[in-house]
């Protein structure tokens, strides 16, 4: 497996399960405190809801169903954090659910290419890189291909 060193930008942590994702700083427009969310009954589960943002409707992603990561209740450390994607070279606005936000800072290293494709718990190709912050792994997102739902089929609803 090649595992080649990456330059490291800044980056936005966050928590979802006993797991910590990171997002480039640069994609994130803001970080709110869990407000209304509109449910759409139609729609893919993981983009489920919607969200008034400054008056505008946002869709809200809850990446835990994308990563198969168990749903939990909100806490007080849950928060919507607003980015703002290019997907297939058009901005999209959107927000995700994160079970706790940590911190906007570099990280000690990174690396990409093969992403290991054993041993993790959610589908590798959504992971762009794996970086460290303070001894702990980081996955950093390719969220071009996580919201990149093609031909999934909408999620059970195991509920």
């Amino acid at each position: 497996m090649a595992l080649n060193h990456v330059e490291t930008g800044q980056y936005l942590r966050i928590g979802l399960g006993k797991e910590t994702f990171a997002i480039p700083a640069s994609i994130v427009r803001e970080i709110l405190d869990l407000g209304n969310m509109t449910p759409v009954p139609t729609a893919n589960r993981v983009v489920g809801s919607l969200v008034n943002v400054r008056g505008r409707v946002v869709p809200l992603a809850d990446l835990r169903l994308r990563f198969n990561i168990e749903v939990k209740p909100p806490t007080i450390d849950s928060r919507i954090v607003v980015l703002e994607l290019d997907i297939d070279r058009e901005a999209l606005v959107v927000g995700i659910i994160a079970e706790k936000v940590f911190e906007v800072s570099a990280l000690d290293s990174m690396m990409e290419d093969d992403v290991p494709r054993v041993g993790m718990r959610w589908p590798p190709e959504f992971v762009k890189s794996i970086g460290r912050r303070n001894d702990e792994f980081v996955m950093v997102l390719d969220l071009g291909r996580v919201f990149n739902f093609g031909d999934d089929p909408v999620p059970e609803d195991k509920s």
